[in-house]
C-alpha cells in the first residue's frame, strides 16, 4: 500500500509566526491590499476622494454640534482642526479594525482552496486604511494652513510612529474579532458598536482636559488615545507630549496584538472546516 501523501500544517506554539515564511509569501500582501482598492473604489463616481470627503463631512458636523451648540471648547486652537487631527487617526482606526474583523470571512474562498499564512490576511486589511490616511492627511494639511498653523517638528516626526501604533493597535483588536468571527458571525455586528463607543472614549471629540486629572491615566491604556494627544502636542502645540502616558499605550498596544495573534493561532486550524 502507497505511503500517505498527507501533510497537516499546525502552528508550532499559539504565538509563533514564521517570518521567513511571510516574506516568501510577500506578493500576497500586494495582491490582497491592491484587490481590497479595486474592490472599494470600484464604480464609484469620485473614487479616492471619499478618503477626503468622509472625515472632513464628520470634521464640520462635529465643529458645528460638539463646539458651537454643546459648546466644547479646545483651547487657543480652533476646534475644526482639534477634531480632524482627532478624525484623521480615529479614522483609520476604525475602518482598519473593521476591515481586520471580517476579514477571515471575507476571504473564505481562498481559506478552503489553498494554503498561505493566515496572518497575512488580516496585516493586508491594516495596509488597506494607510492609503486613504494619507490621503485625509492632506486636508489637515489644508487646515493647517488655513488657520495658520505651523505643525511642529516633533509632531511630524511622530506621524509615522503614531501610525504604526495605531496599526499595531487595530491588527490586535481586529485579529481577535477576526478569529471569533469565523465561528461567532454576532461579531460582525458587535465591531460597530464598539467603534461607536470607542468614539465617545477616546478623546476625539474633546480635550483629555476634561477628564479629572487622576482618571487621564486609565486613558492611556487605550492606545488611540495616546495617540491623538501625542499628535495634537506635537502638530497644534497643545503643551508637551506626554511620554509616560505613551509609553503604557505602546505596552497596551503591544499586550492587544499578542492577545490577538495567540487567539488567531490557537483557533488558525480550525478555520478551512468552519469558515
Amino acid at each position: 500500500m502507497a505511503a500517505s501523501n498527507e501533510i497537516v500544517i499546525k502552528p508550532k506554539n499559539r504565538i509563533s509566526i514564521n517570518f521567513k515564511e511571510l516574506w516568501h509569501y510577500r506578493e500576497l500582501f500586494y495582491f490582497f491590499t491592491w484587490r481590497d482598492i479595486k474592490v472599494r473604489y470600484k464604480q464609484t463616481a469620485i473614487g479616492a476622494s471619499w478618503a477626503i470627503i468622509q472625515p472632513f463631512s464628520t470634521m464640520v458636523v462635529f465643529t458645528v454640534f460638539f463646539n458651537k451648540v454643546a459648546g466644547i471648547k479646545s483651547g487657543a486652537v480652533p476646534y475644526a482642526i482639534f477634531s480632524y487631527t482627532g478624525l484623521l487617526f480615529w479614522n483609520y482606526f476604525s475602518s482598519a479594525l473593521s476591515q481586520v474583523s471580517n476579514s477571515f470571512v471575507t476571504n473564505q474562498q481562498v481559506i478552503t482552496k489553498i494554503y498561505f499564512p493566515r496572518i497575512i490576511i488580516p496585516i493586508s486589511a491594516t495596509l488597506l486604511g494607510v492609503v486613504d490616511f494619507f490621503f485625509a492627511a492632506i486636508v489637515f494639511a489644508g487646515l493647517a494652513f488655513y488657520y495658520h498653523i505651523a505643525p511642529g517638528t516633533e509632531g511630524l516626526l511622530m506621524i509615522l510612529p503614531m501610525l504604526l501604533l495605531s496599526v499595531i493597535a487595530a491588527l490586535g483588536v481586529g485579529t481577535l474579532f477576526a478569529a471569533l468571527n469565523v465561528k461567532y458571525r454576532d461579531v460582525r455586528s458587535i465591531v460597530p458598536f464598539i467603534v461607536q463607543i470607542g468614539l465617545f472614549v477616546t478623546p476625539v471629540i474633546y480635550p483629555v482636559s476634561l477628564i479629572p486629572h487622576k482618571f487621564q491615566w486609565a486613558l492611556s491604556l487605550n492606545p488611540m488615545s495616546s495617540v491623538i494627544n501625542t499628535m495634537r502636542s506635537g502638530l497644534l502645540h497643545q503643551g508637551s507630549i506626554n511620554w509616560a502616558q505613551l509609553g503604557i499605550s505602546c505596552v497596551s498596544a503591544f499586550i492587544l496584538l499578542w492577545i490577538g495573534i495567540a487567539y488567531f493561532k490557537h483557533t488558525e486550524r480550525q478555520f478551512a472546516d468552519i469558515i
